[in-house]
């Protein structure tokens, strides 16, 4: 996800008027909007799917621009809504970005869900109760009760070291969590990593490592079966097998990609992977064969699933001071994060 925000690249600025204006003041919860079973996936098991995309440059269009430095989206499947993480400017000697999250409900309202949370990578649980999120301000993986937003820690830290800044974050059916950990956001604060950046996961509040071999790991997504994870490190795709009880074989490449960021994932299995510099999302067959872009303009680092069908793919893209949530309808239903 979000790289090091600098002066000269990735400097989250100030919002701007119509980035506050849509911000606003914390919106209440929806009534009734969590007192029954989450949907189910749009994921059929055993269904077929043609290609996902009606061409091999597709475009998407926008929905608002003005924002901060937008990322990490998932679709809330219970409420109909998009939340989504708007990072600003770094603040205080410790040089930490405050961010809120926003909820966006279509076509058109944005509103701030969860002000002051800290968060890039979003995703909501399978049961859909809860919001976890990559929370660079304490250097953790927290979750959020969808209901009264109340903040808990998932993991606080591995072997008693504070991480560098969680990043991004994908979530199994059985509840592990796998998460990247770069120093793009640490900020000021002391290196208890001794220089590694790292792949993590935890399960019933114990963190394991992964793999502390990639150089400033990014985006990370978990295949539909849950059997393969995919990390976005220095130029290329990594993947790892996962067993049953979530642990990871030995790391194999699956693509190469310039400045992989956030990434998701349809239901067949197909990658698509931001491309910071290239502006793109870059889409992959399960195999690795290439698909195909989507294209949101400049600066692209996130990708996210959504709407009532699961084939709305939603994409943050822009400029550091402006950025915009963009959309485009696709042929295939894909995981919300």
């Amino acid at each position: 996800m979000t790289r090091r925000t600098t002066p000269s690249r990735h400097r989250a600025r100030t919002l701007t008027a119509v980035a506050i204006a849509v911000a606003g003041a914390a919106a209440p919860p929806v009534p009734g909007a969590l007192a029954h079973t989450a949907p189910a996936s749009p994921c059929t098991p055993g269904a077929t799917y043609g290609p996902p995309l009606p061409t091999r440059a597709v475009t998407s269009q926008l929905v608002r621009g003005g924002f901060n430095f937008l990322e990490g989206p998932t679709w809330d499947r219970r409420t109909g809504t998009l939340l989504l993480s708007n990072m600003r400017n770094p603040t205080g000697p410790q040089g930490v970005q405050p961010s809120e999250v926003l909820r966006f409900t279509p076509p058109a309202t944005f509103e701030t869900f969860i002000a002051d949370s800290g968060s890039n990578g979003l995703a909501v649980t399978p049961d859909g109760t809860r919001l976890l999120a990559a929370t660079h301000d304490n250097r953790a993986v927290s979750s959020y009760s969808l209901t009264d937003r109340s903040r808990t820690t998932v993991a606080a830290n591995h072997l008693g070291r504070a991480f560098n800044s969680p990043n991004d974050l994908t979530t199994g059916q059985d509840g592990t969590t796998y998460f990247t950990d770069p120093s793009f956001q640490r900020g000021n604060r002391a290196d208890e990593q001794g220089g590694r950046t790292s792949v993590f996961r935890v399960r019933d509040g114990v963190v394991t490592l992964v793999d502390d071999t990639l150089s400033q790991p990014n985006g990370v997504v978990l295949s539909p079966d849950g059997r393969t994870l995919y990390v976005g490190g220095s130029n290329s795709i990594v993947k790892y097998a996962v067993a049953p009880d979530g642990s990871t074989g030995n790391r194999t490449t699956f693509a190469s990609i310039r400045t992989p960021d956030g990434a998701t994932v349809d239901c067949a299995g197909n990658l698509y992977w931001a491309s910071y510099e290239d502006g793109l999302v870059h889409v992959f067959s399960p195999s690795g064969t290439r698909l195909g872009t989507v294209s949101a303009g400049r600066n692209t680092t996130n990708a996210a699933f959504g709407g009532p069908d699961g084939r709305t793919l939603y994409l943050t893209s822009g400029v550091p001071g402006s950025f915009g949530l963009h959309q485009v309808r696709l042929n295939v239903p894909g995981n919300p994060y």
